[in-house]
């Protein structure tokens, strides 16, 4: 690649790799329930709002460190968008074209980035049902991924999570 004149993009060389994680002390629990196959998400106890991916504060009403816990996803989700991904020169998603990349909407209300697997590209629907899963991204870490589901999210007659009030607000 040559840069242009102004351009902020720096050549790709060596072996990084662009899909591993840099866990912290706040970000262990996360990660160390991903190797244990569970999703771990944020909920604040002032708002009752759930978000996805992991703060020390709530991005909602703006809770802090102490009013946000951690908590186990159901793993439900609905697919929102996706993107067929056939060209990536960064490592190791080269070797893994095509793949699909993927926004879901989770049953607890966030959004999430993450990537369908084991479902082929013409099957894509929006807001078809899935479940999570994960995939060991490096020796001892695992990323969570979502395969197609049987259980349909929302369930039939209610609206998607995302335009429900919160829990808290629902009391």
């Amino acid at each position: 690649m040559v840069p242009r004149r102004g351009d902020r993009t720096v050549p790709v060389t060596g072996t990084a790799r662009h899909d591993l994680p840099e866990t912290d002390d706040f970000t262990r629990p996360y990660w160390d329930a991903a190797a244990q196959g569970r999703l771990l998400l944020r909920r604040c106890g002032d708002c009752g709002r759930a978000h996805h991916y992991p703060r020390e504060f709530c991005p909602h009403c703006w809770a802090g460190e102490d009013r946000v816990t951690w908590e186990t996803a159901s793993g439900r989700a609905a697919l929102h968008t996706w993107s067929v991904i056939h060209r990536n020169d960064l490592p190791p998603f080269a070797a893994r074209v095509p793949y699909t990349a993927a926004v879901v909407d989770l049953a607890e209300g966030p959004r999430m980035m993450t990537e369908v697997v084991d479902c082929d590209a013409a099957d894509l629907r929006i807001g078809m049902p899935l479940t999570v899963t994960f995939r060991e991204a490096a020796d001892g870490v695992w990323v969570a991924v979502f395969r197609p589901g049987t259980a349909p999210w929302p369930p039939q007659g209610q609206s998607s999570s995302r335009t429900q009030d919160p829990p808290a607000a629902r009391r």
